[in-house]
């Protein structure tokens, strides 16, 4: 194998776990073959990314040749440049306001408030795309009816947003083989693709750009804050004790590395009972209130449990869109309040 045939056989080698190649992904520096031996750059964001890399090469082309030698070449300063949260990079420029949607905790409904106030915002007129921050539980394409769609690329070798109900959506579930694909990612490799996602997808202007986190308080977390000046954070939460705990620490975090808070959104508030009109406090009662006062933040809005909800959820028809008038009600609420609560770039 000479040193075009090991180049053509690289660049159509495909990434472990994505449907793009490594020529696709531009990951190729250098490619020498010479006297039985090759040696291969790679242009990798992270060791992690690198050594998973490394060993797929080794597997598939190693036998041809007597030595492999498989090095990370020197990222340029755009990569390595990582910001802090109190003077952060904008690797964003593109969008005049950005919200990152957090909770602390899992199943509070946060990716349903996300995208609900995405196209809430887009309803007003406004540009917005939402970036699936959550890479190991991406439901933003299910939720916006995108979840059969796969990445694209344009002539200029950017990423194409799926579109739907008026937002630019971008999500790593959009890149996997299937829907189940499980992306066994250290958090290195996780953070590296949602710069990418940042930088290399054809965004066009946008007014807002709404960032659904995933749970917890960690490196995505402290990344996004070091890489983009966050104009706002938004809280979701149940009133039930046990989420308010971990919102409390996400509340605390976002106060640490200097996030602007919009607000608390208390989701599965209560439950009205269709046959009766009884309300039963399933989670409790109060929750949000009490955390809004406790960290003096603004309570936005409060949002029942509701059958409705959920199925339009499940069933890519957002409420704010396809439901009656009531649930629409709720989160274009929620945003009016937003948005008397930060000085946003309108």
């Amino acid at each position: 194998m000479n040193t075009k045939a090991l180049t053509d056989a690289l660049h159509a080698f495909p990434y472990p776990g994505l449907s793009r190649t490594l020529g696709e992904l531009k990951l190729l520096s250098e490619v020498k073959v010479s006297e039985g031996s090759a040696k291969i750059e790679l242009l990798t964001v992270s060791d992690d990314s690198y050594l998973t890399l490394k060993s797929a090469i080794e597997s598939a082309f190693g036998n041809h040749f007597t030595r492999l030698d498989i090095t990370k070449k020197a990222q340029v300063q755009k990569d390595t440049n990582y910001g802090n949260s109190a003077s952060p990079n904008n690797r964003a420029p593109y969008a005049a306001n950005v919200i990152a949607v957090t909770s602390g905790k899992g199943g509070v409904g946060k990716s349903t408030v996300s995208v609900n106030l995405a196209i809430a915002l887009a309803q007003k007129g406004y540009r917005v795309g939402i970036l699936d921050a959550d890479v190991y539980g991406p439901n933003i394409p299910r939720l916006t009816n995108t979840d059969l769609e796969k990445i694209k690329w344009n002539d200029d070798n950017k990423i194409v947003p799926s579109e739907n109900y008026g937002i630019k959506i971008m999500s790593v579930a959009l890149t996997t083989p299937t829907s189940d694909t499980p992306l066994v990612w250290r958090s290195s490799v996780a953070v590296s693709a949602l710069i990418q996602f940042l930088e290399d997808v054809a965004w066009g202007e946008l007014d807002f750009m709404v960032i659904d986190m995933p749970p917890g308080t960690g490196d995505i977390q402290l990344t996004m804050a070091q890489e983009l000046p966050i104009t706002a954070g938004v809280i979701v939460t149940t009133p039930q004790l046990v989420a308010s705990d971990d919102v409390s620490r996400s509340i605390r975090m976002f106060q640490d590395i200097h996030v602007p808070m919009a607000g608390l959104v208390e989701n599965m508030s209560y439950f009205i009972a269709p046959d009766t009109g009884t309300r039963y406090d399933i989670f409790g009662s109060g929750g949000g209130e009490r955390l809004a006062a406790r960290y003096n933040i603004p309570l936005l809005g409060q949002i029942p449990l509701n059958m409705d909800i959920r199925e339009g959820s499940d069933n890519g028809e957002p409420p704010v869109v396809l439901g009656c008038d009531t649930l629409k009600s709720y989160y274009r609420e929620i945003v009016e309040n937003m948005l008397k609560a930060v000085k946003f770039k309108i």
